[in-house]
């Protein structure tokens, strides 16, 4: 057996970006999701641009079901609530950015 993991190989990386502006989107939505180089990129993107990492493999698992720009569904309110009280938190420690940056 070859490598650190025994020959296993090593899980894919796996991202979800959930897009949410309340004053024009009755809900969230996906704004894009992935697994390997695609979710690299959503990574890679959310870091270029201080957007916090709310992690929660079993959400994304199931959020991963649904296309780009699908509403949420009702039934995943709550989990998602619990992911933007997060994020919405989060951006409160960061110094706010100039109105066109």
């Amino acid at each position: 057996m070859n490598g650190k993991n025994g020959g296993k190989k090593a899980p894919k990386p796996k991202a979800v970006a959930i897009l949410y502006n309340q004053n024009d989107q009755p809900a969230p939505k996906i704004g894009a999701g992935g697994e390997g180089f695609i979710a690299e990129q959503i990574i890679r993107i959310a870091r270029e641009n201080n957007v916090p990492f709310y992690r929660d493999g079993d959400l994304c698992e199931v959020l991963l079901q649904f296309e780009p720009d699908a509403i949420i569904p009702e039934e995943l309110y709550e989990a998602v609530a619990k992911v933007l009280v997060f994020i919405y938190k989060a951006n409160k420690d960061y110094p706010k950015q100039p109105e066109n940056y």
